[in-house]
């Protein structure tokens, strides 16, 4: 049996997908939300949450990682691609593939040591915000760039399999 749109890594894809949107969503919302709030509290009534600046603050982080993660999904994050438009049409697709594992590279050992800096927050044992722990504010930071290296090796063997395709048929 063929797999077709609906099976297999499709559909694994598809939920990934649309799991790391609601994750986004949720947080962007959360992070309105607690925002606003405290606009209101202190404008009119002088008072606020007294930990909600700090988890504000986390929030960002974590937005915005997680949209660093989407747009690379997508294929839609910053980039200087200066270079490319002066390459030879025919050298631009190894520039791509030259791109794509030094950004698996890079994030690949921000990952790995945001991993260490996580676990001695965890040995350390100290507080962002009331009882939850600093590991956990950030955590987002070697998930968020694990998942953008491994994109990047995928889309690397992807334009490196092109590369090996389009040699062949010339």
């Amino acid at each position: 049996m063929a797999r077709g749109q609906d099976g297999g890594p499709n559909r694994f894809l598809r939920v990934v997908n649309l799991i790391e949107d609601g994750i986004l969503i949720v947080l962007l919302t959360v992070m309105i939300g607690f925002a606003v709030t405290q606009i209101l509290l202190r404008n009119l009534f002088d008072t606020g949450i007294p930990w909600a600046d700090p988890l504000l603050r986390i929030l960002v982080l974590w937005v915005g990682l997680a949209g660093a993660v989407v747009a690379t999904r997508l294929d839609n994050h910053i980039s200087i691609n200066i270079l490319s438009r002066y390459l030879p049409r025919r050298i631009r697709p190894y520039a791509r593939l030259i791109v794509d594992v030094f950004t698996a590279v890079v994030c690949g050992v921000v990952a790995f040591h945001a991993a260490r800096l996580v676990m001695g927050e965890h040995e350390f044992g100290a507080t962002a915000f009331g009882v939850v722990p600093v590991w956990i504010a950030e955590l987002i930071i070697p998930l968020a760039f694990g998942i953008i290296a491994l994109r990047y090796v995928v889309m690397g063997v992807q334009h490196g399999l092109e590369l090996v395709r389009t040699s062949r048929r010339a």
